[in-house]
């Protein structure tokens, strides 16, 4: 994770994650405990991901679609380091920036604020750097009139609003962007679609997971298509997205 000298911004080579899912009902922790010292929790395994394999080029924006329980999620947070796959490998030239999980990096007690300086520090950056940039990151987000509220507050779009604007605040080499850009009002979409556009001519990849089939046609270069965990197509956006929407 976080090579430099990749031909490629992601190869993902020959990847399986497997989760031990209990296939006994249990009502209480009380019943599962006992359960599990008596030796009497039967699991099995299911495959999240089953051997995916393809590379993102550099600069390119590359969308994955699928429906829900594909494994799109799982895919983004084993690319991005949250995860460990079971089997396989993954490299990612330099830094990544993930807006992956709503709320994720932010304390939603915490306000605006405060959470722009706790979310920057879980992204690496320094709080001086984050200090000179927030201004510029208010202003895109605008969210001035919001700053000092707690995010428990907050709306989902307007949590996205400062998710973004801290993420991109800088020139990510990887861009990972699960959702996010689904949540916000049309006109912020399309100023978060600009700040995309920016950062690939800086040379930043990025990679887009959304339900929005025209945002993925639109936007994208090319695309994967997965299905219950295995790789079902992979190639220009358009002729992916056609395939998936069965046209």
């Amino acid at each position: 994770m976080g090579v430099t000298d990749l031909p490629n911004a992601i190869e993902v080579n020959d990847v399986s994650m497997v989760f031990n899912m209990t296939e006994d009902k249990v009502l209480s922790i009380k019943e599962y405990l006992l359960k599990f010292v008596q030796g009497k929790i039967r699991y099995r395994a299911f495959f999240a991901l089953t051997g995916v394999t393809f590379t993102v080029e550099k600069g390119d924006i590359f969308g994955i679609v699928g429906l829900n329980g594909s494994g799109k999620s799982t895919l983004l947070k084993i690319i991005s380091g949250i995860m460990k796959p079971t089997l396989g490998k993954v490299s990612v030239a330099g830094s990544i920036a993930p807006l992956i999980e709503l709320g994720a990096g932010f304390n939603m007690e915490l306000t605006a604020r405060e959470n722009i300086f706790l979310n920057a520090s879980v992204l690496g950056y320094s709080k001086q750097y984050i200090k000179d940039k927030f201004d510029e990151i208010v202003e895109f987000s605008e969210m001035r009139s919001f700053l000092d509220v707690p995010m428990k507050n907050y709306s989902s779009g307007m949590v996205a609003r400062i998710g973004f604007a801290v993420a991109t605040v800088t020139k990510p080499s990887v861009l990972i962007i699960d959702e996010i850009l689904g949540v916000g009002d049309f006109l912020f979409q399309q100023k978060c679609e600009k700040r995309i556009n920016d950062l690939m001519s800086g040379g930043t990849t990025v990679l887009l997971v959304s339900h929005s089939i025209e945002q993925i046609r639109s936007m994208c270069k090319h695309a994967m298509w997965l299905e219950k965990g295995h790789m079902k197509m992979i190639g220009e956006a358009s002729n992916v997205c056609m395939a998936y929407q069965g046209v």
